[in-house]
C-alpha cells in the first residue's frame, strides 16, 4: 500500500479513479473501497448490481467523453460500447499505477467523523471488517445504483411482468413479448430500441416530452456542435440554434407521434438516439402518452386508449442515495444537498464528492477536473474561499439552476462547458488564495 493513506476514496468507477490519480499526482497516499472484484464502476457489465445492459454505448462522443489525461483510441468509433470503455478505465488505473491502492470487495458501510475532525472509514470485506481512520474522505460511488420506482405508481393490479431498467441486461429478455417500455430517457430509448427487434409488439410511454437528438448531425457528433457553440456564445442563444437546427433536421416530435417538450434544449437531459425515430417511422414502436392505470393484462393511457401487455420497463431512473454517510451531513436529501463548487461540503471539513452532479454532457472530464480540485485542496494548493462566500456562491448557483431547471433536482444539475470552465477559474483563484496565505505546498 506504501505510505499510509491519509485520504479515503469510496468507489472505483471514473470518479474514483479520477480523484486517486490526482491525488498520486500531488503526493497525496489514498485507499480506496470497491464493492465489486475489479475497477470500473457501471460499466462493467459483469459486475453484480452493474446498471450497464449488453447493447449499451455511450450516449456522449469519445471526444467529449475522455480524460484529458488519457484519451480515448482515435481509431474507435464515435460512440462506444460498455466493453471498451470499462477496458480502458482498466488501462487508466493500469497507466497511472492505481491497482495498488484499491481495495476490491470492499463495501463500505459506515463513514464516522470524529472528534478531532478526522474520519473512520468502516467497510467490509473478504477478511471481515476493516476500519480506517483518515484526513479526508472522497465520496466517488455514483448515484445510478438505486432503482427508483414511478412514486406514485398507476393505479389498479397488472398481470404483466414488470422490472425496473436497472434489471434489464440484454434483447433476449423481450423476446417474444408485448412490451411497454416507460420514460424518456436515453436507457429508454435503448431498450425500447432493443424491443423493436426482438419483442412481439413495442409500446413507448412518454408523460412528457423530450428532446431526441440524433447523435450525428451534420456529419459530425451532436454534442461537439454544442461544444463548439459553447465557447462563443450563452446557453440561452446555443438552445434557439440547436432547437431550429432540430427542427430542420429531424423534424417536430409530433411527426414520430411524440409529446413537445415541455422544456427547452438544454434545460433538461438531452436523449440521444440514431434508432428511435427510425423505428418509430418504421411502426416499430408505437409511441404512448402517460399511463392512466392498469388492469390485469391491460394498460390504460391517459388519452382514453388501452393495449394489451407482458412486460412493463420503468425506465423512471434512481435514487441518490448515500447510505454510509450520517444523514445529518445530507440535510433533506444527497440531491438537495448544497456543496460548494458541487464539491466540497460546507461543514465539514475534509468531506468532499466526485460526481454528485448531472450534467448536461459527458461525466468523465467533469470527475476529472472535481478531483484536480480535490487534490490541489487537499495538498495546500488550493484554499477554499471564506465559508460565507461558499453559501453565497451555493445560494447563487441553485437560484440560475433552478430559473434553467426548474424543481428536477436543480442542486445537481450543471452545464457541462459552463461548468467546465467554471472549476478551471475556480482552481486558478484556489490557487492564488493559497499562495497569499502562504498555503501552498
Amino acid at each position: 500500500m506504501g505510505a499510509q493513506p491519509t485520504v479515503a476514496v469510496i468507489g472505483a468507477g471514473a470518479a474514483g479513479l479520477a480523484t486517486l490519480k490526482a491525488l498520486a499526482d500531488v503526493g497525496v497516499p489514498a485507499v480506496c473501497f470497491e464493492t465489486a472484484d475489479r475497477v470500473g464502476g457501471l460499466w462493467v457489465y459483469e459486475a453484480p448490481g452493474s446498471p450497464a445492459y449488453r447493447t449499451l454505448h455511450l450516449n456522449t462522443s469519445k471526444a467529449r467523453t475522455q480524460f484529458a489525461d488519457h484519451p480515448m483510441p482515435a481509431h474507435w468509433p464515435d460512440y462506444p460500447d460498455h466493453a471498451r470503455v470499462a477496458g480502458w478505465l482498466i488501462d487508466y488505473a493500469d497507466r497511472f499505477g492505481l491497482h495498488e491502492a484499491v481495495r476490491l470487495r470492499h463495501t463500505v458501510d459506515r463513514v464516522v467523523r470524529e472528534p478531532d475532525g478526522r474520519w473512520t472509514v468502516h467497510a467490509d470485506g473478504p477478511d471481515g471488517p476493516l476500519d480506517v481512520t483518515v484526513d479526508a474522505v472522497v465520496v466517488a460511488n455514483g448515484h445510478n445504483r438505486v432503482p427508483k420506482p414511478p412514486t406514485p405508481g398507476p393505479p389498479g393490479t397488472s398481470t404483466a411482468k414488470q422490472l425496473h431498467s436497472h434489471a434489464y441486461r440484454g434483447p433476449e429478455q423481450l423476446a417474444g413479448l408485448r412490451v411497454l417500455v416507460v420514460g424518456g430517457g436515453n436507457s429508454a430509448m435503448d431498450i425500447a430500441v432493443d424491443a423493436s427487434y426482438a419483442a412481439r409488439r413495442t409500446l413507448l410511454s412518454l408523460r412528457r416530452g423530450v428532446w431526441v437528438v440524433p447523435k450525428h448531425l451534420l456529419g459530425r457528433p451532436s454534442d461537439t456542435l454544442n461544444g463548439a457553440l459553447a465557447r462563443r456564445l450563452p446557453w440561452r442563444l446555443r438552445q434557439r440554434i440547436t432547437q431550429r437546427m432540430l427542427a430542420a433536421t429531424v423534424g417536430p416530435p409530433a411527426r414520430y407521434g411524440l409529446p413537445a417538450p415541455t422544456h427547452g434544449f438544454l434545460q433538461d437531459h438531452p436523449t440521444l438516439s440514431d434508432g428511435l425515430l427510425s423505428r418509430l417511422t418504421h411502426g416499430e414502436i408505437e409511441p404512448r402518452p402517460g399511463l392512466a392505470g392498469f388492469d390485469g393484462e391491460h394498460v390504460t393511457f391517459t388519452d382514453g386508449s388501452t393495449d394489451e401487455i407482458d412486460l412493463v420497463i420503468w425506465c423512471t431512473g434512481y435514487r441518490v442515495e448515500i447510505p454510509f454517510l450520517d444523514p445529518a451531513l445530507l440535510g433533506d436529501g444527497a440531491d438537495t444537498l448544497a456543496l460548494y463548487r458541487h464539491v466540497f461540503h460546507l461543514d465539514a471539513p475534509g468531506l468532499a464528492f466526485v460526481g454528485l452532479m448531472q450534467s448536461t454532457g459527458a461525466a468523465f472530464p467533469l470527475v476529472e477536473a472535481q478531483a484536480k480540485l480535490v487534490a490541489a485542496q487537499l495538498s495546500g494548493r488550493y484554499a477554499l474561499p471564506e465559508p460565507h462566500r461558499q453559501r453565497a456562491a451555493c445560494r447563487a448557483e441553485l437560484r440560475a439552476a433552478t430559473a434553467r431547471w426548474g424543481q428536477r433536482r436543480p442542486a445537481m444539475r450543471v452545464d457541462f462547458d459552463a461548468y467546465l470552465a467554471e472549476l478551471g477559474r475556480e482552481l486558478a483563484a484556489g490557487t492564488r488564495r493559497a499562495r497569499a496565505t502562504g498555503a501552498t505546498a
